[in-house]
């Protein structure tokens, strides 16, 4: 953590983004003697954030593992942050869309782990992670900021952010996913029943595989462990499909099968 910050700081910081957090609301950004300067600082604000917060820690998302998804919210490499349980709704779900300042939808791999990946001097590579998952859902994200002009925010008030987590759809989980082609595999997308771009994994880092273990290794550096039964999910296989109220999205993942969603105001 910076040592221009104490943890005091780092305590006010993340009672401000929770308010806003609860009360679905935004600001022009920190103010500057809390804002974090770096992403261990960050981190340390969503960690302050999650302990405010009532409910349990789910999973975590990755933000920016695209380069349609660094441009959107202005960042150089993913983020990480937590899912909340109350955040994460199921297939076919309602989202509302009452405040909400991106108004996207993000086609997503979500990974859940079946045992715990605890933090470790050496990296964990790519075979070690995928041998620790147990089922891979089709999702849908519906990110946001607590900023609003998220663009400019910076990666480490980003983090603190929660990396714009904000409501996720979690699909049924699929245990046929050893032989899935996380990378080529055509993700076809309908936005109120009429075909869309298409989404694919390779838009995540090249792998969504690649963009999990990415996690693993973040949070592993950061001190923190990829818990067993916590999901993961990976980033916008396509860019984010603007939506508004009424509209209601469905992407087809193939053998992993599908995941669908409307919206409301």
């Amino acid at each position: 953590m910076n040592h221009n910050h104490t943890q005091q700081d780092v305590e006010q910081a993340a009672a401000i983004l929770h308010d806003l957090w609860l009360s679905n609301n935004r600001c022009d950004g920190l103010p500057a003697h809390l804002r974090p300067t770096d992403r261990a600082t960050g981190y340390a604000v969503q960690a302050a954030l999650s302990c405010l917060n009532k409910q349990d820690v789910c999973g975590w998302k990755i933000a920016a593992t695209s380069a349609d998804g660094q441009r959107h919210i202005g960042v150089d490499q993913p983020l990480a942050g937590r899912l909340f349980a109350d955040r994460i709704l199921p297939g076919g779900a309602v989202v509302s869309l009452a405040n909400n300042l991106m108004q996207v939808a993000e086609i997503e791999f979500a990974f859940r782990f079946a045992r715990t990946l605890p933090p470790r001097a050496q990296a964990y590579p790519i075979d070690e992670v995928m041998a620790a998952i147990s089922t891979v859902h089709p999702s849908i994200e519906i990110p946001d900021s607590r900023f609003s002009d998220f663009a400019h925010a910076g990666a480490p008030s980003l983090i603190a952010d929660l990396a714009c987590a904000h409501v996720f759809v979690l699909g049924d989980a699929s245990r046929q996913w050893a032989t899935f082609d996380f990378i080529n595999t055509e993700i076809p997308v309908m936005l109120n029943g009429v075909a869309v771009q298409s989404a694919y994994g390779r838009n995540v880092l090249g792998n969504p595989c690649v963009a999990l273990t990415w996690l693993v290794n973040e949070l592993s550096l950061h001190g923190m462990a990829c818990e067993a039964g916590h999901v993961v999910t990976t980033g916008t296989c396509r860019m984010p499909v603007a939506v508004q109220p009424g509209d209601s999205i469905r992407a087809d993942f193939g053998a992993l099968g599908s995941v669908h969603c409307s919206f409301s105001n």
